[in-house]
């Protein structure tokens, strides 16, 4: 029986990410690691400044842990969490280099990031398996990606981090 390969996060594999999150509508990209019925899903996701990610939180069945695990790799982003109206309980600034590199969110923490350096490469731990249909809560409150209105409140949250 031939062992399954071992995955390797390589520098050419970050730019490779990189350049397609430069690219991308949505200023960001993603690479998994995992398979999309694995029980860990572990994925590297890139992220340019700009790029909108709605607030929204993660609820799994029991027996599922519904945590999110972020390693900064690269550069530096914004977090901020939410009560389930939208109001900003916190604000925590995680990067590669500063005083924060790694946070855990417990399940039901409703959250967004914002790229606060270009070129930010996050590592991130969850556990699966992965269900578009359940993997996000998002708060009905905050507006669409790629309207002006999700644009404009981008701008606002990086303010909260000058």
């Amino acid at each position: 029986m031939q062992s399954p390969p071992i995955k390797r996060l390589t520098q050419n594999l970050i730019a490779e990410i990189v350049e397609k999150s430069r690219r991308s509508a949505r200023r960001r990209q993603n690479y998994n690691f995992h398979e999309l019925g694995e029980k860990v899903q572990r994925f590297v996701n890139v992220l340019q400044p700009g790029t909108y990610v709605r607030p929204h939180r993660h609820r799994r069945p029991p027996e599922i842990n519904g945590f999110e695990f972020f390693l900064v790799l690269q550069g530096e982003l914004g977090l901020i969490i939410m009560n389930d109206q939208g109001e900003i309980l916190q604000q925590e600034r995680v990067s590669a280099t500063g005083e924060i590199h790694a946070i855990e969110l417990p399940e039901g923490v409703v959250h967004t990031l914002v790229a606060l350096a270009p070129d930010t490469v996050m590592l991130e731990l969850k556990e699966g398996p992965y269900n578009v249909n359940t993997d996000k809560e998002f708060l009905d409150n905050f507006p669409q990606e790629g309207t002006p209105e999700s644009i404009e409140l981008v701008k606002t949250w990086q303010s909260y981090f000058d």
